[in-house]
C-alpha cells in the first residue's frame, strides 16, 4: 500500500505556525492566488487571511509545485527559486515576487487520529507500507518516523510517483495507492487500486476508484477486508455454479428431470447464489 503524505496519513487540516514571520499584506497577497487552489496547504492560508478573500483571475497551478500569477509564484522551494536550507520539520510555501523579500509560510499538521492503527492492521494483513511525498524531507521524515514507515521518499513529483508504482509493479506486485492532491491524480490512474478521501481535489476523486468519507483512514482496511471477501464469496459462487451444472445437466440431456423439477432446481441454485453473495453486507462493519 502507498500512501502520499499529505491530506492522507496527515489530517490534510494544516495550520500557519510562523504568523510574527509575515506581515498582512503578505498573507494578504498569498491568500488571494491560493483561493483558487484546493490544496490544504493553500486551503490553509486562505483560513488564515480571514474574510473574504477575492481570487485573482488568471492564477496558473503546476501539479506538484505551486500557483503562478504573473511574475509572482506561490510553492515550493525549488519551484520559487530559494537556495537558503532549513532544517526544521515545517510543510512550507513560498511567496516570491519581483523587488520584494521571497516570504515563507510555515505549516504544522497531524497525522490522522487512527493512522498508526490502521497502518498496523494493513501489516497485519501482510501487506507493505510505503510513502511518497511532495513534501520536503524533513517533513516527510518526521511522519515516517511517527508511524513507523521505513519505505518513504520526499520531493516526488507526480512522475515519480508514477515511476516508482510502475518499477513495483514491474516486480509482479499488485499496488494500492491512496492520495489527495492534484499532482496524485497520474498515480492514482496509474496504481492496480486507488483510494481518495472526499476532501481531495476533484480531478483526484475522478482518478480513484473509490473515495472514502470522514477524517479517519479506516475505511482503507474496511476497502481492503470487503475486497478479499467479494473476490472468496464469487469464488464459491463459480464453485456453487459449476458443481450444479455438473450433477443436473447430465439429468436434464439423459430425459431424468421434468420441467417441474428443473424449474424449481435453477430457481434454488439462483436463490443460493444470491443469498451467498448476501453474507457479504452482514459483514461490511
Amino acid at each position: 500500500v502507498v500512501f502520499d503524505k499529505t491530506g492522507t496519513l496527515t489530517e490534510g487540516r494544516p495550520e500557519l505556525a510562523n504568523d510574527a514571520e509575515f506581515n498582512a499584506e503578505d498573507l494578504t497577497r498569498a491568500a488571494q492566488i491560493a483561493a483558487s487552489s484546493r490544496h490544504p496547504l493553500a486551503r490553509a492560508i486562505t483560513r488564515a487571511a480571514g474574510g473574504d478573500v477575492v481570487p485573482c483571475a488568471g492564477v496558473h497551478e503546476e501539479p506538484g509545485q505551486g500557483l503562478s500569477l504573473g511574475d509572482v509564484r506561490l510553492g515550493s522551494r525549488g519551484w520559487c527559486g530559494i537556495a537558503e536550507q532549513n532544517d526544521d520539520s515545517f510543510l512550507e510555501l513560498w511567496l516570491v515576487r519581483d523587488g520584494h523579500k521571497p516570504v515563507r509560510f510555515c505549516f504544522e499538521d497531524r497525522v490522522r487520529q487512527d493512522a498508526a492503527a490502521t497502518l498496523a492492521g494493513l501489516r497485519a494483513r501482510g501487506m507493505e507500507i510505503e510513502m511518497l511525498s511532495g513534501d520536503r524531507e524533513e517533513p516527510a521524515a518526521a511522519v515516517a518516523r511517527e508511524l513507523g514507515i521505513t519505505t518513504w521518499s520526499a520531493l516526488q513529483s507526480p512522475g515519480d510517483k508514477c515511476d516508482r508504482l510502475n518499477a513495483l509493479q514491474g516486480e509482479g506486485r499488485r499496488v494500492l495507492f491512496v492520495g489527495d492532491g492534484l499532482n496524485d491524480a497520474p498515480a492514482l490512474a496509474a496504481s492496480d487500486v486507488s483510494l481518495s478521501p472526499s476532501s481531495a481535489s476533484d480531478i483526484s476523486q475522478n482518478a480513484a476508484d473509490a473515495v472514502f468519507q470522514g477524517r479517519l483512514l479506516a475505511p482503507v482496511l474496511l476497502t481492503i477486508d470487503l475486497g478479499r471477501r467479494s473476490r472468496r464469496l464469487v469464488r464459491q459462487n463459480f464453485a456453487l455454479s459449476l458443481v450444479y451444472n455438473v450433477v443436473t445437466v447430465p439429468l436434464a440431456i439423459a430425459g431424468l428431470v421434468t420441467p417441474l423439477i428443473a424449474a424449481l432446481a435453477m430457481s434454488s441454485s439462483s436463490l443460493i447464489v444470491v443469498g451467498n453473495a448476501l453474507r457479504l453486507a452482514g459483514k461490511k462493519r
